[in-house]
């Protein structure tokens, strides 16, 4: 088989829908391999049959509630002679399947937050690294033993071939040597997170870092070789088989490929991170991105993709935008730099970069030494905020933007098109209408386009909470008609957070409003320099209510309502008292009565697709001391919660979850309530993270009020365990909450955990909440958004 001696493209597989966090080579069947992704789903890979180059799906699985950060495989035995493949993810668990059905043959609890890394040895032996700064040895369906002693979180594990030896990498900046449970030796040399590990032989393996260095290591400790090369972090290794080459990939948009202790050729990705990499049975690569793509590289020229999709994939490459603040370019300055004819130059060596001046526009270039010539890698622009849309082909058509829309966990994702000139509200309706989805998607989904077109709207935006389609109003469940102010919460035009403020939406005399930068007063003249933003330890609730429009929704459902479910005009009255009372209507002589508490109770429980102005008259009623005593008590307080966990399953109904969500919020505000939330926090945090996946930005403020009010529960608190589940449900729900107003409150529940705490910040770093977090501190409007993140941050330098 004829050989290029330099890799190059064979196929590219769109198979899925999010990041390609992991990939690993399968033992069956034979050129398989295995991947997984933060789509929630793992996928077997088969080789189509010759001439083909390319692969296809064999196999799909999934088992878990959030992303799925890592896969092995788990050698063939007796009883599975296919072999097993595990997979762990942000859920804390780790889901072993079979090839036969989609979903787990059994899953392994035990790692207090996400499994960010798995390896597989003898006998059927599982090793597993967290972010709970352990790592877990598990035979079979048990666990054997916890390997203690990072104090960080644990990125990369591998089990050595033989001798019982096991290594760990972690965010402490160490490798450990384990050997029966008990550390060995610790490799000290590298200047960061320690992300990957490989192994060459029984005695020597490769670790790499956030520092860009790979280190070779031997297990008696020396540090034999640092390999340079990287100009960014380095996620992933694999060594080539019984070789001592191998290959990386990392945040710098590369794979590079290592031959006797030297990059000898480095391939650029159209996308940033490069999150993963294996080598399979036959030497090709595969390679996981967080375009969703994977992409198959081979030397063999009888597998190399057509001139057509070689040309079709340097074309991409060269569309793709730069920003030189990544450190994809290493330290190259822009000033003075030369023109095209800089081009006619031949390069030095494989991999090298070169920047040039088109007129206005900066090129970037790199030399490839198979083709001999310099290959377009992308425009260098001066940052994200500068890209361009570029058109996108759908159904034949071109558009300035086409989006995937994910409406809920179980269903397909959708496509958006969209072009500028469109009216977003339009584009909207129609997008629902065509899909058959709920109408009260619509504020959502339009809000989500001008949110990710750049404020580029033609069209009228609608105001209030009136139908953009009619003009009329409707009832959103807690809402008022005052939808203004950007801060203000989107449903109730209240509960805005401003810094250094009770729970109303009036800034206090001497704290600058952050949306506006005025009011605050120095004695010098100018603005305070006080951190205003955190610790918060006050607690955010939402306060605003239309008391009429709740009481007309819940008269009108209630004559609709079955005949079992039917209430009482008597029942009715009472209810109605009892807003009155808790909205301050009523004189504050006249507390609600024990009967009114109970019976408020009893229909909270009506059924779920008309019970939402029961659980707005609940969200309103706890704040009420009494009310928050008798519900939240000892007697009844797990019950509420039970229930309000319910309603917030990721399936449910979305008015539910956010009322839901927004009466936990409420119910901090008393005594009981407080203690209720502390004893049941593992419980409620759980399950309002997986709320971060529903489409929905009220949802997503809701969740993040929840997170920065438990923040401020503990935030004088040595509980780590609470503050590393808040640390978690924060990272995890900025993965995917793109509501300013959600961002901000996360990044005050951030630091108000980290506020004064070092064991806290040590383990943000280990999560890399700070490389998470960056692209948020140039954020100019709101600059309260801006100007927060660069306090947490410093936080954690």
């Amino acid at each position: 088989m004829a050989s290029s001696n330099s890799f190059k493209l064979r196929c590219s597989i769109p198979g899925h829908e999010m990041d390609v966090r992991g990939l690993a080579t399968a033992i069956f069947p034979e050129g398989a391999f295995v991947s997984v992704s933060r789509d929630r789903t793992g996928r077997v890979w088969v080789p189509n049959s010759s001439p083909d180059t390319g692969f296809s799906e064999m196999h799909c699985m999934s088992g878990h509630s959030n992303f799925v950060s890592c896969v092995c495989v788990i050698a063939p035995s007796e009883t599975y002679p296919r072999g097993l493949i595990a997979t762990g993810g942000n859920d804390n668990n780790i889901c072993v399947f079979t090839l036969d059905r989609p979903q787990p043959l059994y899953t392994l609890e035990g790692h207090k937050n996400t499994v960010c890394t798995l390896s597989s040895g003898k006998f059927g032996t599982l090793l597993s690294g967290s972010w709970d700064t352990t790592a877990k040895v598990w035979l079979n369906e048990k666990c054997m033993m916890t390997l203690q002693g990072h104090t960080a979180a644990v990125w990369a594990v591998t089990i050595l071939p033989d001798q019982g030896l096991m290594l760990s990498g972690s965010a402490d900046k160490t490798v450990k040597l384990w050997k029966a449970g008990r550390c060995e030796r610790t490799f000290t040399g590298h200047e960061d997170c320690v992300r990957g590990l490989a192994v060459i032989s029984n005695t020597e393996f490769l670790s790499c870092s956030n520092d860009t260095s790979i280190r070779r290591w031997q297990v008696t400790g020396e540090c034999i070789q640092v390999y340079y090369s990287h100009t960014n972090y380095i996620y992933s290794l694999a060594v080539f088989p019984d070789s001592q080459d191998f290959i990386s990939t990392g945040e710098d948009r590369s794979l590079r490929i290592w031959r006797q202790g030297e990059c000898c050729q480095t391939i650029r990705f159209p996308a940033q991170s490069v999150w993963c990499c294996c080598v399979l049975s036959n030497g090709d690569i595969a390679v996981g991105a967080s375009d969703g793509i994977i992409r198959i590289f081979t030397e063999a020229e009888d597998r190399m993709a057509s001139a057509e999709d070689l040309q079709a994939f340097e074309d991409e490459l060269s569309k793709a935008t730069i920003d030189p603040k990544t450190g994809d370019l290493g330290d190259i300055k822009l000033e003075d730099l030369p023109g095209r004819e800089h081009l006619n130059e031949p390069g030095n060596r494989d991999g090298q970069t070169r920047l040039i001046k088109d007129g206005q526009k900066v090129e970037a270039y790199q030399w490839s030494v198979s083709d001999g010539r310099w290959v377009k890698i992308g425009d260098v622009v001066g940052g994200s905020n500068q890209q361009t849309s570029k058109s996108v082909m759908y159904e034949g058509k071109e558009y300035d933007y086409v989006f995937t829309i994910d409406v809920n966990e179980e269903g397909p994702s959708m496509k958006l098109p969209y072009n500028v000139t469109d009216d977003p509200w339009l584009v909207a309706h129609n997008f629902l209408q065509r899909n058959d989805l709920s109408p009260m998607f619509l504020d959502q989904v339009a809000n989500f386009i001008i949110e990710n077109t750049k404020g580029h709207v033609v069209g009228p935006a609608q105001i209030g909470g009136g139908d953009p389609f009619t003009g009329g109003s409707r009832y959103v469940p807690g809402s008022s008609n005052d939808d203004s102010g950007f801060g203000a919460d989107p449903f109730t035009g209240a509960g805005r957070y401003i810094p250094g403020s009770s729970s109303n939406a009036s800034a206090p005399s001497g704290v600058a409003d952050p949306f506006t930068g005025k009011g605050a007063y120095s004695s010098a003249g100018g603005q305070t320099s006080t951190n205003i933003y955190f610790p918060k330890t006050d607690f955010v609730t939402f306060e605003q209510a239309n008391a009429p429009q709740i009481v007309a929704k819940l008269k009108e459902l209630n004559e609709g309502a079955p005949r079992e479910h039917k209430l009482s005009d008597d029942t009715m009255e009472s209810l109605e008292q009892l807003l009155l009372v808790v909205c301050g209507a009523n004189s504050p002589e006249t507390p609600p009565t024990i009967q009114q508490i109970s019976l408020l109770w009893k229909v909270s429980h009506w059924p779920e697709d008309i019970v939402f102005p029961v659980l707005d008259i609940l969200r309103l009623a706890v704040r009420h001391p009494q009310v928050n005593e008798s519900l939240c008590g000892e007697a009844e307080g797990v019950q509420l919660c039970n229930h309000l966990l319910s309603l917030m399953m990721p399936e449910g109904r979305p008015a539910n979850q956010l009322l839901a969500l927004r009466t936990l919020c409420n119910s901090f505000s008393g005594r009981h309530g407080r203690a209720l939330l502390v004893s049941q926090r593992e419980a409620v945090l759980s399950r309002a993270a997986d709320l971060a996946a529903v489409f929905n930005k009220n949802i997503h403020i809701a969740l993040a009020t929840l997170v920065l009010n438990y923040a401020g529960c503990f935030h004088i608190q040595p509980d780590l365990d609470a503050k590393a589940q808040c640390l978690s449900v924060a990272s995890r729900a900025l993965e995917t909450v793109q509501d300013k107003e959600a961002i901000f409150r996360l990044l005050v529940a951030l630091g108000t955990t980290v506020a004064s705490d070092q064991t806290a910040q040590d383990l943000a770093r280990s999560l890399g909440v700070g490389s998470q977090i960056s692209k948020y501190s140039t954020v100019s409007e709101p600059s309260k958004l801006g100007e927060c993140c660069q306090l947490v941050l410093k936080e954690l330098q």
